[in-house]
């Protein structure tokens, strides 16, 4: 009799300790799906379809500090190429110039008068002239709030007569601002200056 009451007993400790790895068990794999899910939810949030042309493009999503050098170099080079970009035609100035302003404080826009003021976009218009830039690079310091910044660039100023090429060395700090259709970067040039700008080369046409 008390042989039966002790195999009882082990059958029962047996029961329990199934029962206990049992839960156990279960409760771990729970938790793992809930993990898993957790993290294939995030990832799906980073991940963003992009329609251009007919095709879907897969893009990534990440923190703008992670892309704060690239936007800001591309906000840069962009700027100066509005700047910088004009053919002999007033509208083609303008909507250039307009475009860069977007991207830059008063500093940007008391230079533009100054240029208009000195004559410098009719000569342009009057002489057939054409200016293009080349950015050949842009170091940015992204551990000083404002950035500061400084662009090398190569201009070329086509003339009639003669194709001119000029060094460009310029200078300022970058802030944050808002995006927007105008400044997708959400950055704004401040205290921008020019270093140097001089003559390299005159090829006669």
């Amino acid at each position: 009799m008390f042989k039966q009451f002790k195999n009882i007993d082990t059958a029962f400790r047996y029961v329990r300790s199934f029962c206990v790895f049992v839960v156990a068990g279960s409760f771990s794999l729970s938790c793992y799906a809930i993990y898993k899910t957790y993290q294939v939810t995030e990832k799906s949030k980073e991940t963003l379809y992009i329609l251009a042309n007919g095709k879907i493009l897969e893009a990534v999503a990440g923190e703008r500090k992670d892309n704060i050098p690239v936007e800001a170099r591309d906000h840069i080079k962009t700027f100066h190429q509005y700047f910088f970009t004009l053919d002999p035609d007033d509208k083609v100035i303008q909507a250039n110039i307009t475009k860069a302003l977007y991207l830059a404080d008063g500093s940007a826009k008391r230079t533009y008068d100054n240029f208009k003021e000195s004559g410098y976009y009719a000569n342009i218009i009057s002489g057939n002239i054409s200016q293009s830039i080349e950015v050949d690079s842009i170091q940015v310091n992204i551990s000083q709030y404002p950035f500061y910044w400084r662009c090398h660039a190569t201009e070329k100023i086509i003339r009639a007569t003669s194709i001119v090429t000029r060094d460009l060395i310029t200078e300022g700090y970058l802030r944050s601002v808002s995006r927007s259709d105008n400044n997708p970067h959400g950055f704004l040039i401040e205290r921008w200056n020019t270093i140097e700008n001089k003559d390299i080369k005159v090829e006669t046409r």
